[in-house]
């Protein structure tokens, strides 16, 4: 082996180094190991294998912290610097094949997907022939990892912190009734009224049965609600609630077009629930160019084309 070769197998992995800089971004290895989708022992594996390349000691550790030593200082801009490069390589790369190919597999709830994602995907196909498109319908949990979908289009704030999250637009869900039920059994004047009135529930996904948090921009509450009528369906209960059935909390995307024609009317309008449109991908597949060009796409769609028009 030349002495060439034998410096270039010493040289550490690009790998190492984005953990190197992902354990100082969380300031724990545990955390680094969560945001990375990888086992805290892997982690410190690897920096213990990045310490051997490098032949210096880039942490102190002490039972509750860890912090950079002086080595690990000029390390860390160093990394930073090497990785910075190898994104303009990566991405040179694509811009002189000139083409965005490939597979990618996106997941969606049926309800904005097939209101809002059957479009957005049909100009994302036209803007890049030569990308395979794969929409997954579905209101359960997703495991992005285990189940293979590169990026999910999440309804909510409810998102977990190993993912990487870019926020798509701003939408709230709000409460609303038709007016046959409100002239019925009359409208609610306060947060607390809405226990003695029939409400209709949703199962949304892994979200707690007959709670609804909500918040008027100063107080919130965890508020329990009866329900006669509930459904792992959106479009069901929103019928249910169309019909007269009872008081509903659903995003603005779904109900603007009702509250505009007065077939639904909210109420208490103070109260809300965040829930902005997110999509959601992993760190396994941050990297991916067709990744990045799929989700500036959406960013870029979703501002000429906002699901949420107004409250």
């Amino acid at each position: 082996m030349s002495s060439h070769d034998k410096q270039r197998a010493q040289w550490p992995l690009i790998e190492d180094l984005n953990v190197f800089v992902t354990v100082v971004r969380k300031e724990s290895f545990a955390h680094a190991a969560a945001d990375l989708g990888l086992s805290p022992s892997y982690v410190s594996k690897r920096i213990a294998l990045l310490e051997k390349s490098l032949g210096m000691r880039l942490f102190h550790r002490s039972a509750r912290s860890i912090w950079l030593t002086a080595d690990g200082h000029k390390a860390l801009s160093g990394a930073i610097a090497v990785l910075d490069s190898m994104g303009e390589f990566v991405s040179g790369l694509a811009d002189w094949r000139n083409a965005i190919e490939g597979n990618i597999h996106i997941s969606c709830s049926f309800g904005f997907g097939s209101a809002y994602m059957a479009d957005a995907l049909s100009a994302l196909a036209q803007r890049y022939p030569a990308l395979n498109v794969k929409l997954t319908l579905t209101d359960l949990v997703v495991d992005l990892v285990e189940e293979g979908v590169d990026v999910e289009i999440h309804i909510g704030d409810d998102v977990k912190d190993l993912y990487i999250t870019r926020k798509l637009s701003s939408n709230r869900r709000v409460l609303c009734a038709a007016p046959r039920y409100l002239e019925q059994y009359g409208t609610p004047d306060r947060i607390g009224d809405l226990k003695q009135h029939k409400c209709l529930v949703i199962q949304e996904r892994n979200a707690q049965f007959g709670v609804w948090p909500l918040t008027d921009g100063h107080d919130s509450t965890q508020l329990h609600i009866r329900s006669q009528l509930s459904s792992n369906s959106g479009s069901v209960v929103l019928n249910w609630a169309l019909n007269g059935h009872g008081i509903i909390l659903r995003s603005l995307w779904e109900v603007q077009h009702y509250l505009a024609s007065g077939e639904l009317v909210r109420i208490l309008p103070p109260w809300h629930q965040t829930a902005n449109i997110w999509a959601v991908y992993s760190n396994r597949t941050s990297g991916s160019a067709r990744l990045r060009a799929c989700i500036e796409f959406l960013l870029a769609y979703f501002q000429q084309h906002p699901p949420v028009t107004g409250e």
